[in-house]
């Protein structure tokens, strides 16, 4: 399913990391997460949840539940295919991606 996703592609210069998250396009945390990634300049994909169809939205929650054994929370960030940030962590997000 999730190949079948159009995501929104950010270009920065820190590409070190393959990194996906899954907003809601209402939610204050995710944006503050996106303007995070934004300013930090890392490279980063993402799409709104919320915007997506129902059917597709319905595979997707089942195939990151059963991929990642983590709860949907957003912004839903997936790090390297396999480190996963649920709900705005800055101090997680600034680890993971070797900010410091």
């Amino acid at each position: 399913m999730i190949e079948k996703i159009t995501f929104t592609q950010e270009t920065g210069t820190n590409a070190k990391h393959e990194v996906t998250v899954y907003a809601l396009s209402t939610c204050g945390f995710c944006k503050s997460c996106l303007k995070f990634l934004h300013d930090k300049s890392v490279q980063f994909r993402y799409v709104y949840y919320d915007l997506l169809d129902p059917e597709v939205k319905s595979a997707l929650k089942e195939e990151l539940n059963e991929k990642y054994k983590e709860r949907i929370m957003f912004p839903f960030v997936i790090i390297d295919d396999k480190h996963v940030v649920t709900g705005f962590k800055e101090d997680k997000l600034i680890t993971l991606l070797e900010l410091q």
